[in-house]
């Protein structure tokens, strides 16, 4: 085989990981919880070499979140998470997630 082919074969598996990580997120509905650090920085992606990327926002305390403990991944201290103000998926420390069923 190819160099070539190999890193196009490679390149497909990472990218069909990915989305198969997604609809995993989507079967398991995440649990209500809320931020309970003042600010809580919220990322589009977490990746293992760099850590968290692309800045999305940053969440007030109180924000209402979601994330399933045990079903979502947490990857050094930052969880998948859910923010219900925009309906989107990222990631957040987690130990600034909790409340969880408290609205």
């Amino acid at each position: 085989m190819t160099l070539k082919k190999q890193k196009l074969l490679t390149g497909a598996a990472i990218a069909s990981t990915a989305a198969l990580a997604t609809l995993v997120y989507a079967q398991v509905p995440p649990d209500h919880a809320v931020v309970t650090c003042q600010t809580a920085s919220f990322y589009t992606n977490y990746d293992s070499a760099q850590g968290p990327t692309g800045l999305k926002r940053v969440l007030p305390k109180g924000d209402k979140v979601g994330h399933t403990r045990g079903a979502h991944p947490v990857y050094n201290g930052w969880a998948a998470s859910f923010d219900y103000g925009p309906n989107d998926w990222g990631y957040m420390r987690y130990e600034c997630i909790g409340g969880y069923g408290s609205w």
